[in-house]
């Protein structure tokens, strides 16, 4: 086992490098990465953030791909990087986990310099990218083993480790099998699993979910919550919406190379108009009395929601109040009311202007 390296795969050979670099320096281009021209400044201390981005810019020859990134993320927190193909989400994670050099800027992953501390970096990585780094010709007890001998951890740790893996992320019964047998979610809780071995305080995962089915989805948004609150600090990078709303703590929208927007989920959908309270009445009474203190028009009795008002709002609990208390100065009863708000479909047509389909694959070929 310790003497096959399986090369079959891309994937693997991207996470094998990330895995043996820990250990040994990065080149690339033919320059070290973590050794400057000078003896190296001791390391220093872990900050408190788990990712801190300042001005960070990448150009491929003439073609700016990053200009001017800031970004703070909490550690033990989920972050999201939404965007349109090609707008630099996998040139921001390839940069933040060491298997680029940035063009300018400054980078800090769990408090080292990306330039300088290339290795303490990795050492607290772990990369799960757009494409399994599954082997398909081993078990996946194998393919966990495998990571633990990159690792260097010692045998009887290693199967340990390998079973603790298998039973969290529900593969004990098919650990024994080999991963071409697995079904796509299968592939990827054991992908994870794999990213996992190391131990990462922070944990890349770039569009983890392409391709799964919605309960093999959710299956792996209940895992990713359940490191979070062990404490791990989570990057994510998604085209599914829906996956940042129900994940993120902060997101960020990345356009052409810049950073369009970030804020919780509930604050972005805020920027976008649309959002109203709708406030049904029991009888005509209340309705009309409610039109006129709100200064809105009475809706035409043949309507289907003839007994309802729609109220312009942002959502917030501020403005909910200011209307319900204008109403109760009044005296009038509100029978149920419901909160619209824009989602983070909304949000993302407003504010990039475009869909997600408009760059096609434009960053894979620029990082290629």
């Amino acid at each position: 086992m310790q003497d096959k390296l399986p090369t079959n795969s891309p994937a693997m050979n991207f996470k094998i490098a990330l895995t043996l670099t820990q250990r040994q320096p990065l080149t690339m281009g033919g320059m070290n990465m973590n050794t400057p021209s000078r003896a190296p400044s001791p390391a220093p201390s872990p900050a408190p953030a788990a990712l801190s981005v300042t001005g960070l810019r990448k150009s491929f020859g003439e073609k700016v791909v990053l200009d001017g990134i800031d970004l703070q993320v909490t550690e033990g927190t989920i972050f999201s990087l939404l965007g349109p193909n090609g707008a630099g989400k996998t040139t921001t994670v390839q940069i933040l986990s060491t298997l680029i050099p940035a063009s300018g800027g400054e980078v800090q992953v769990a408090g080292y310099d990306v330039r300088t501390h290339g290795h303490q970096v990795r050492a607290q990585i772990g990369v799960t990218g757009q494409f399994s780094a599954v082997d398909d010709l081993l078990t996946g007890a194998e393919n966990l083993q495998l990571m633990a001998d990159l690792y260097h951890v010692g045998r009887a740790e290693g199967s340990r480790r390998t079973a603790e893996l298998l039973e969290v992320f529900d593969l004990t019964e098919a650990g024994s099998k080999m991963a071409m047998t697995y079904s796509g979610g299968m592939r990827r809780r054991l992908d994870l699993a794999m990213t996992l071995v190391g131990r990462p305080r922070i944990i890349f995962l770039d569009e983890p979910t392409t391709g799964l089915d919605p309960r093999s989805r959710r299956d792996l948004w209940r895992i990713i919550r359940d490191l979070v609150a062990d404490g791990v600090t989570i990057f994510l990078t998604t085209q599914y919406l829906e996956e940042a709303d129900q994940l993120a703590d902060r997101i960020a929208v990345l356009d052409n190379g810049r950073l369009v927007a970030e804020g919780t989920p509930g604050e972005l959908k805020r920027l976008i108009p649309g959002g109203h309270l709708r406030l049904e009445f029991a009888a005509a009474g209340e309705l009309h009395a409610a039109a006129r203190v709100l200064g809105l028009p009475v809706p035409d009795r043949e309507a289907d929601d003839a007994l309802a008002l729609q109220v312009p709002s942002d959502g917030s609990v501020a403005s909910l109040r200011a209307v319900l208390d204008r109403l109760a100065d009044e005296s009038v009863d509100v029978a149920t009311l419901s909160i619209h708000t824009p989602d983070l479909d909304d949000v993302f047509l407003t504010i990039t202007g475009q869909s997600g389909q408009d760059h096609a694959n434009a960053d894979k070929e620029l990082t290629r």
